[in-house]
């Protein structure tokens, strides 16, 4: 007899995780709630609906991923981590509330946003891979992949609620205290870290600091046919894909000329679809790298079918496609890189997912706002289609390589059953 299927909420059952989730999810919809007003006010109030300084925005958040990824990785597998996720919260809540203040008392300029997109870009450097690393001391790797989708659920729940709420707090009271309630938002999350059984953290022996740390995690994924694939697909789409801001914001006032209520619902309901996809990602008891495949392609189809929506509501329907597909795809590759890797290269692993990921958007933010303001909003969900069609064929070929007979294969987690191109 079959074995009953996994519950898609089992990490639950963790008081760690629990805490962990609840912080988490408050957090998160302080952090859309700021994302969309910080959006909203450069796109509307500081500049005449520019869609390249939206670009520099974006550009400047997460070039740190990049430049600091030498350090990034080997904080989060050398440093304590739940010390240094206190640091990188605290830095992040209070770089919130100081543009808050600012935007609030109406002295706040366009150069404001860009320092503090970078400051906060820089803390967030340091926390993605000590927060995503850190999942594992919660639950252990046997629930890791579950943790990780509920994470992504949480993530996504809260992009359902912030964009919204977002929308009505600009026009109720205006972008400021968008800023400021998520600055207050990181007290919860603070306060989950604070309040953690320590003796329960499934924590793995920390290595002593020797040199070359970087260096080493680049020779380890050098080595990984599989790693060094799924890097090329999340560059492909970080860098011209996954510029959500630009393509709603371009579609819902140049095209549908949308208000800022208008423009908070479509990434709500965007998140229709990354909650879908990461209910049924939290399902899998393990992550398949044939999920890459197909949800690579699935992104490329939803960008197409926004970028020929007729009107409105077939945006927001091509939206969930887009989200489902987007969920999918990261929630895979953090689940296969993470448990793939040994637990002492973690850190550094995930570093580079993280910063190939992101670290691709100061040059591809700039250019689809180039395209959205010189040839249209799309045009330029054209070029994330492009994207999600590339990364799916170097999938593709990932498998086929696999599939191929070779006299002598390098090992590789394409050859174990985890990554098996039967799902």
């Amino acid at each position: 007899m079959s074995a009953s299927r996994p519950s898609a909420f089992r990490s639950l059952g963790h008081y760690n995780y629990r805490l962990w989730a609840g912080g988490a999810l408050i957090s998160n919809i302080g952090t859309w709630v700021q994302g969309t007003a910080q959006d909203w006010l450069v796109l509307t109030v500081l500049t005449h609906r520019s869609a390249a300084a939206l670009g520099i925005v974006m550009a400047l958040q997460f070039a740190p991923q990049l430049l600091l990824l030498p350090w990034t990785g080997s904080a989060a597998d050398y440093a304590d981590r739940r010390k240094l996720l206190i640091a990188t919260q605290t830095a992040m809540g209070a770089f919130a509330l100081l543009l808050g203040l600012l935007t609030v008392t109406g002295a706040v300029q366009l150069w404001h946003v860009y320092v503090f997109a970078f400051l906060f870009g820089s803390a967030a450097a340091f926390d993605s891979p000590v927060r995503q690393t850190f999942v594992g001391e919660l639950v252990g790797d046997k629930d890791l992949h579950n943790a990780v989708s509920l994470n992504s659920l949480s993530f996504n729940i809260a992009n359902l609620i912030g964009p919204a709420v977002s929308g009505f707090l600009i026009a109720l009271v205006g972008t400021g205290w968008a800023f400021v309630i998520n600055g207050v938002s990181f007290m919860a999350m603070l306060a989950a870290l604070l309040m953690l059984d320590e003796r329960a953290l499934q924590s793995a022996p920390r290595r002593q600091r020797t040199g070359g740390g970087f260096a080493a995690g680049l020779r380890y994924v050098a080595k990984r046919a599989d790693l060094v694939a799924i890097l090329i697909m999340l560059f492909l789409i970080g860098t011209f894909g996954l510029n959500f801001p630009i393509f709603i914001s371009g579609m819902a006032v140049q095209v549908f000329h949308a208000d800022a209520r208008g423009y908070g619902l479509l990434s709500s309901i965007m998140a229709v679809g990354t909650i879908a996809g990461a209910f049924l990602s939290a399902r899998r008891e393990r992550p398949r790298f044939v999920t890459l495949l197909w949800s690579a392609g699935l992104l490329g189809i939803g960008f197409a079918l926004a970028g020929f929506a007729p009107g409105y509501w077939s945006f927001a329907a091509a939206l969930v496609v887009v989200g489902i597909a987007y969920l999918s795809f990261v929630t895979a590759t953090n689940g296969l890189m993470q448990l793939s890797t040994e637990p002492a290269m973690r850190g550094r692993v995930m570093a580079l997912r993280i910063g190939v990921g992101l670290g691709g958007t100061p040059v591809g933010a700039p250019i689809v706002g180039w395209v959205s303001d010189h040839l249209g909003p799309r045009w330029a969900l054209g070029v994330g289609a492009t994207s999600g069609f590339a990364a799916a064929a170097v999938a593709a070929y990932a498998l086929m390589r696999r599939a191929r007979p070779i006299e002598s294969r390098r090992a590789s987690s394409l050859d174990s059953e985890e990554f098996s191109p039967r799902d």
